[in-house]
């Protein structure tokens, strides 16, 4: 179907009366959603890249579906999380398809570490490795699944917490995976997917796959998504910062740890290979809990060079880096006997080398003269998350603000200095972060336009990138300077504005509270509270309060527990879901959380009524990367404030702020607590790039908003000004 007559189609399946109408119980029919339908679908015929921002409430799930199943041309629909995917293949596209009346393959396909491995699920048999009654009959669990899922998904288990010591123990990584040498090679769950993949119209991802597939093709190691026509980034805001952490080099104390496990869990095949394994296998796992122990005192996020100040780190490090090395001697007489042993050959080397690269800053060095051969404290490197498999590596949660450290008073982008470490090209910042037993240590790239758009220009497809926050006042410059994307002269890339469909003037309002201190001020939080407290009552709680930082949070927590009559959820007391669950359960709950909480929460109707944003979102300071990059703009004669912190603060603060409305039918109060919104001139960008909502200053006009008899804002009179 050409471009015309694609577009003219996609417009008529979304219109009153037409395909999705007819067969779908509740479809609306959206003007913005076909218009984005038809932008999308002229994308596609001319294999162009498309930005496209689609206010909440358009439908853009429906409006790229439509086209690309009309088109015909075979399509990666790529999601910011597993979740979404799971929606999207299992609901949506169905859906659509059967509306439209099209038949075509479908195929979903995640990171390697969401499907059962049949090898090392036999591995962990018999193994003494579980903590608990609960543990060892929840793997008891899994053995039962293995034996009748056809398609290896651990979803299919939904007791299964995402975060189950049990599963690495049951799926493999793209270290550990032993691929065709493989005794179960014929029936493995990853390798059959990737086929239905390649045999597929249309093939739903996630980003992590996504990534992990464009940084591969980089390397010249070949492909995981079958070569495709069309790309749809869906949640495109995530990908940069994603894209950062695939274009650059990682390690953990995980894959350590797992690699001593596996060398000895080998040697169920090959007994007489003990002796000669275990001392080695059992020396690294415990230099990896040493170097831990060792980093306990350091900040929990830092740079290479500051880790390197600390001698007991620098000792631990090369206590970690020689017992690797020995291990890795040890393997090597054996590496014939089994194709697992053969991987722990291969898998001890590499993590050494990543582990001395990032000690001495190089890119692709082996083993670096600089560094002595032995275990000297100044000849280690240090473990960390290895990018590992499709999928594995984790979504950032935004920059996490910690204890002690809000958002900056008011950035200026003179003063800010960085704390990174460029390596030897000074393209990217080597860095370490501390989680509560591990550690990862990572080299991460300052600037991934380079490689995005090295492959979009690979691929010769078409690149639709959407979400509800691309823009910053209405413009994507920010955005397209990220991707590589230029927005003109020659192979320019189209933008669209899709506006939501919501009545802003009935459904929301805007309450700026008056007269609270400036942010920085020792008793910013408890003012904010004695300014909350009253939309609280007013809307019989029914609320989100996000905060900038840990403290904030616990500060606030005491505060409402004293002063608040509402049931009290709290970021940490337990899993996001769980108290979303209860949230939503409760009725009447105030929910307290931080940056995680800005997006991918989806609570529509009368349980979330109220959303407060305490402090402007500014990035942390503690957080190397970002300081390396702000550096990296100033060394480039940009402007760090303008052209990296505010965007990115706007981005965030327009996520937070889309947790209030999500249907046609919701109705809510923004309250936004920064005094810096008024008072200074960068306040402006962050007011026009959210939706039209009213807004008061008058917390009288709150509690009319929520009273039964409410009437409509638009006729409050200077509501736009106020």
């Amino acid at each position: 179907m050409d471009g015309g007559r694609l577009a003219a189609a996609s417009r008529a399946a979304l219109e009153e009366g037409g395909d999705l109408a007819r067969t779908i119980a509740g479809f609306a029919p959206r003007p913005a959603q076909q218009d984005l339908a038809v932008a999308i679908a002229e994308a596609f015929e001319a294999r162009q890249a498309l930005l496209a921002e689609a206010g909440t409430g358009t439908g853009k799930t429906f409006a790229y579906l439509v086209p690309a199943i009309l088109s015909g041309l075979r399509t990666i629909v790529s999601t910011g999380t597993r979740a979404l995917q799971d929606q999207l293949y299992h609901r949506d596209l169905p859906r659509v398809r059967d509306a439209l009346g099209v038949g075509l393959k479908t195929a979903l396909l995640k990171g390697r570490s969401n499907y059962l491995c049949h090898y090392r699920l036999g591995q962990a048999k018999g193994e003494p490795r579980f903590g608990s009654r609960e543990m060892a009959a929840q793997f008891q669990r899994i053995v039962a699944w293995a034996g009748r899922t056809r398609m290896g998904d651990l979803a299919e288990l939904e007791a299964l917490p995402d975060d189950s010591p049990l599963l690495p123990m049951v799926t493999s990584t793209a270290d550990n995976c032993l691929g065709s040498e493989c005794p179960f090679f014929s029936d493995c769950f990853v390798v059959q997917a990737r086929q239905r993949a390649q045999a597929a119209d249309v093939v739903v991802v996630n980003h992590h796959l996504l990534l992990a597939d464009l940084a591969l093709k980089q390397e010249g190691f070949g492909e995981i998504l079958p070569g495709a026509q069309v790309f749809v980034v869906d949640e495109a805001h995530q990908l940069p910062e994603l894209a950062s952490q695939f274009f650059g080099e990682a390690i953990s104390a995980r894959p350590l740890v797992e690699l001593a496990r596996d060398t000895l869990a080998e040697c169920k095949l090959a007994p007489s290979a003990l002796a000669v394994l275990q001392e080695p296998a059992r020396t690294l796992e415990h230099a990896v809990r040493a170097l831990r122990a060792a980093m306990d005192e350091l900040p929990v996020r830092g740079t290479r060079q500051r880790a390197s100040e600390d001698l007991e780190v620098e000792a631990a490090l090369g206590a970690l880096t020689l017992a690797l090395r020995t291990l890795h001697a040890a393997l090597l007489p054996l590496r014939e006997m089994s194709p697992g042993f053969d991987s722990c050959v291969a898998r001890a080397k590499e993590f050494e080398n990543r582990l001395l690269r990032w000690r001495v800053g190089t890119e692709r060095s082996e083993t670096p003269a600089a560094l002595p051969a032995q275990g000297d404290p100044a000849g280690a490197g240090s473990p960390m998350e290895d990018r590992g498999a499709p999928g594995d590596a984790p979504a950032a949660e935004g920059v996490a603000t910690r204890d002690g450290h809000g958002a900056p008073d008011v950035p200026s982008g003179e003063d800010s200095t960085t704390t990174g470490t460029a390596d030897e090209s000074g393209d990217s910042v080597l860095w370490y972060e501390l989680t509560a037993r591990g550690f990862r240590l990572s080299r991460t790239p300052l600037d991934v336009s380079g490689p995005l758009a090295q492959h979009r220009v690979r691929s010769q497809a078409a690149w639709v990138f959407t979400s509800a926050t691309l823009a910053i006042g209405g413009r994507f410059e920010h955005y397209a300077s990220k991707l590589g994307l230029r927005l003109d002269g020659e192979g320019q890339a189209r933008t669209l504005l899709a506006p939501s469909p919501f009545d802003w003037s009935r459904q929301a309002l805007c309450y700026q509270p008056p007269r609270l201190p400036e942010p920085a001020s020792r008793d910013y939080t408890a003012a904010v509270i004695d300014a909350v407290l009253p939309v609280l009552e007013a809307s019989s709680g029914r609320a989100f309060v996000l905060f900038a930082s840990h403290r904030a949070l616990r500060e606030a927590a005491a505060e409402l527990r004293e002063r608040g009559s509402w049931p009290l959820f709290v970021q940490g007391e337990a899993p996001r879901s769980i108290l979303l669950e209860r949230f939503r359960a409760s009725g009447n709950g105030v929910l307290l959380g931080t940056a995680s909480f800005r997006e991918g929460v989806d609570v529509a109707g009368d349980a979330l009524s109220v959303v407060v944003i305490d402090k402007l979102p500014f990035a942390a300071p503690d957080d190397p990367v970002f300081e390396a990059r702000l550096d990296a703009i100033r060394r480039g004669g940009g402007n760090p404030f303008r052209d990296e912190q505010l965007p990115q603060a706007v981005i965030a603060l327009k996520q937070g702020a889309g947790r209030l409305i999500r249907t046609e039918t919701d109705r809510g109060v923004l309250v936004l607590c920064d005094p810096r919104l008024g008072s200074k001139s960068y306040g402006r960008v962050f007011m026009d790039s959210l939706p039209p909502l009213p807004r008061t200053r008058r917390i009288e006009d709150v509690a009319e908003f929520f009273a039964p008899e409410s009437r409509s804002y638009m006729e409050l009179e200077g509501t736009h000004g106020r």
